[in-house]
């Protein structure tokens, strides 16, 4: 199991995904352009002493990131039908959240594998990325039993 970010513009947001990412034992897969600098220390703050410890792969471009991806990639989107709690995860899948600001553009949606959503008030509009991150992924883990615990 892999976290992707595609483009990520806040800081903030991309250091509790990896500080995520460290908890659950998974690796994570940034797509650039990013909207900040790494050393960036709302990042740093965020992330606190976890960044150092998770995996992180940086690919230059979203077909970069298509070529070296080996497993099934899952899109979080508010654009999607199908719930997340129906979606059978694999152990190998990627989910990939969108950027903060504009989501993902239409070809990445075309190229991934799957979309699926989280179900929310009908008035809401969008989870921040890092909470629709750990909804998700916490779902995925609990299915393919790979909590950290359970390895």
């Amino acid at each position: 199991m892999r976290l992707a970010l595609y483009e990520p513009d806040i800081p903030q947001n991309a250091g509790a995904i990896l500080r995520l990412a460290d908890c659950m034992g998974v690796e994570v897969d940034v797509i650039e352009p990013s909207g900040f600098v790494w050393s960036d220390r709302h990042l740093k703050r965020a992330g606190m002493d976890y960044m150092d410890r998770v995996h992180v792969v940086h690919h230059d471009s979203w077909k970069r990131f298509l070529t070296a991806r080996p497993d099934r990639l899952v899109l979080l989107t508010t654009k999607a039908s199908l719930s997340h709690i129906n979606y059978n995860f694999d152990r190998g899948d990627i989910l990939l959240c969108g950027s903060e600001s504009h989501g993902v553009p239409q070809a990445v949606h075309d190229a991934v594998d799957a979309q699926i959503r989280i179900p929310m008030s009908s008035d809401a509009r969008s989870l921040n990325v890092a909470i629709a991150a750990a909804i998700v992924l916490s779902e995925a883990l609990r299915q393919t039993d790979g909590y950290p615990s359970a390895r």
